[in-house]
């Protein structure tokens, strides 16, 4: 049932829309290949630890920290807008 000026199963679309952009973003962050001896931002020597543990990865530890809070900071932007400049 739609309510409004939306047609009908339009919430179940944006629904879906929204999950399957969260699928594709997560797939994205999935490290692929073999991974780095040296960080491919500073430079700095990989753990061989952290090479076993983690599948192709290819930052160190800090530098994979300051990705994450940019990413945790980006995460936050509402790109929709509200559901009222949707109807118009």
């Amino acid at each position: 049932m739609a309510g409004g000026w939306s047609r009908d199963g339009a919430v179940q679309e944006q629904i879906d829309s929204s999950v399957g952009e969260a699928v594709a973003q997560a797939r994205g962050k999935l490290s692929a290949g073999s991974g780095l001896a040296h960080c491919e931002e500073c430079g700095t020597e990989i753990p061989l630890a952290r090479r076993d543990a983690v599948p192709g990865v290819r930052l160190c530890i800090s530098c994979q920290a300051e990705q994450d809070n940019l990413q945790t900071k980006m995460a936050g932007y509402n790109r929709r807008g509200s559901k009222d400049s949707q109807l118009r």
